[in-house]
């Protein structure tokens, strides 16, 4: 990079001019990822059909990605500061699509299982790659803009998985079924895997840190021992061994801080930075970010089982329902962090949370009034409402969470927040037994169904109506604007060679 040396504040774009080929590279990479975490569901039932898989399989088809995932997330992020952000970038982006062919052309339900268990993990590997890449490529003063279309992207994300889930099942292209909801990743795999080598810029931190293998055993053993339980729960009717598992887990996250502290004070090099707690901003974010996920893993398997068993329509249906939803996030997400966040600062996320809480009020309402009569078009205005307010909070909070984040450290950050994320959906999923299906009896007539789930539907929106009320209160914490929003002092080191002066760690 030739201009590496200037500091005149327009020297680091012309330098890097290939900043915004690496961002959507990395970005369609990162929308390829939350497609395929929900794309599934909406096509299980022809999957079941095709595959003779039994309903314990169906639940390792979907749970098996989101433990590997879920404990992967932190080491993953931490390999890409230790080898390089694009190197990581790279080898997660081939292996997912190595292992979505496999599952396109799985034999067999286990198989399938196998081989969404390793598709889970490429997904860990590459992720967090994403947000540490955007932090060490970009400047502050564009962060907040580029955080903006991570959030659009996240909200197309969200629905679009169903929504193409759908059309690719019904279409049934060439005969195959379901198999096109993973054949499709390859186009997109391939592509970003080629053009990936070509823009994106490596980065790694300025030091050389080395792996913490103890670290990385206690960080999978605790993530599992929560997440298990927690997705195969209601499936086993809630065994003792698994509250025994989830307790357990805490003494795992315990000793692992005490030993991350040990390793911190012995050779620098823990897999978990817990410097980064004190960090405000981050560590107020992190609490948010895992309280979301609740809001998240509860409402959107509710909503899905309310439409298409509840109310009976079709997988089509349920998915076009969706998109007033998705462009509600994505514009929202645009404008928050350009427009409204430099001006307002955490208010901007307080009142995304307020008009989810409005949304979601509505719809109770809405779901109560109609009934089972209840039209695609009558739930437009509560879905608008709502995805609104998820724009207001996706995009600032991941800017809010990183924004004092030491750039060194950007991998391990991002990790951990896409971490807790996937802790607090997982949560979220388990106590969709006890919100829902705690309210629903499934051994009534028939003619009953609709109205149970709308039952079930409106007691657990009541319950995350409470919960962002939660959040409301959280986001106290959080700074009272993002630190980026100010010129920022790391503006002068070029991607890849960062500081090696680590800024403040309180705001």
């Amino acid at each position: 990079m030739s201009s590496s040396t200037s500091t005149l504040p327009e020297a680091r774009p012309e330098a890097d001019r290939r900043r915004w080929f690496a961002l959507a590279i990395v970005m369609t990479a990162a929308f390829m990822d939350l497609v395929d975490v929900t794309i599934v569901n909406i096509a299980i039932p022809s999957i079941k059909r095709e595959s003779g898989a039994t309903f314990s399989q169906i639940q390792w088809i979907t749970a098996g990605y989101a433990l590997a995932f879920a404990a992967g997330l932190i080491t993953g992020g931490r390999l890409g500061d230790i080898h390089g952000r694009k190197r990581l970038f790279l080898i997660g982006i081939t292996g997912f699509t190595v292992a979505s062919a496999l599952c396109g052309f799985a034999a067999n339900p286990e198989m399938l299982v196998a081989s969404r268990i390793l598709q889970g993990g490429m997904a860990a590997l590459m992720v967090p790659q994403v947000l540490s890449i955007v932090h060490a490529t970009f400047p502050a003063h564009e962060r907040g803009k580029v955080f903006g279309l991570f959030g659009m992207v996240v909200g197309l994300g969200a629905v679009s998985g169903p929504l193409l889930g759908a059309l690719l099942t019904e279409w049934n292209i060439f005969g195959l079924e379901w198999r096109p909801i993973f054949l499709i990743n390859l186009p997109v795999g391939i592509a970003g895997i080629i053009l990936g080598r070509k823009f994106i810029t490596e980065s790694k931190a300025p030091r050389a840190l080395k792996l913490d293998l103890v670290g990385v055993v206690l960080v999978t053993l605790g993530m599992l021992m929560l997440v298990y339980p927690l997705t195969r729960g209601r499936e086993l009717d809630w065994p003792a061994w698994g509250f025994v598992m989830m307790g357990g887990s805490v003494v795992v996250f315990g000793a692992l801080v005490a030993y991350e502290r040990w390793k911190t004070a012995k050779d620098g090099s823990p897999l978990v930075e817990l410097s980064l707690f004190k960090v405000k901003s981050f560590a107020a974010g992190i609490a948010v970010q895992t309280v979301f996920g609740v809001v998240m893993g509860v409402f959107f398997l509710v909503w899905t089982m309310y439409m298409q068993v509840g109310l009976g329509w079709s997988e089509l249906r349920a998915g076009l329902t969706g998109v007033p939803f998705s462009i509600a996030v994505s514009v929202a997400a645009g404008l928050s962090v350009q427009k409204l966040v430099p001006r307002f600062g955490r208010k901007v996320l307080q009142a995304g949370a307020l008009t989810m809480a409005a949304g979601l009020l509505l719809y109770i309402w809405e779901a109560g009034r109609y009934g089972a009569g209840i039209a695609p078009w009558q739930m437009a205005l509560p879905l608008v409402v709502m995805g609104l307010g998820m724009g207001l909070i996706v995009a600032p909070l991941t800017d809010a969470v990183l924004s004092e984040v030491p750039r060194e450290h950007a991998g391990s950050a991002s990790g951990l927040i896409n971490t807790v994320q996937q802790m607090g959906t997982a949560l979220g999923l388990g106590l969709v037994s006890v919100v829902f299906f705690g309210v629903i009896d499934e051994r009534v007539a028939p003619h009953r169904i609709p109205g149970e789930f709308t039952d079930g539907f409106q007691n657990a929106l009541w319950w995350v109506t409470g919960v962002l009320v939660v959040i409301f209160l959280l986001m106290f914490a959080l700074p009272a604007k993002p630190k980026q929003h100010v010129e920022g002092g790391d503006e002068e080191a070029p991607a890849g060679e960062l500081p090696r002066k680590e800024p403040a760690l309180t705001p």
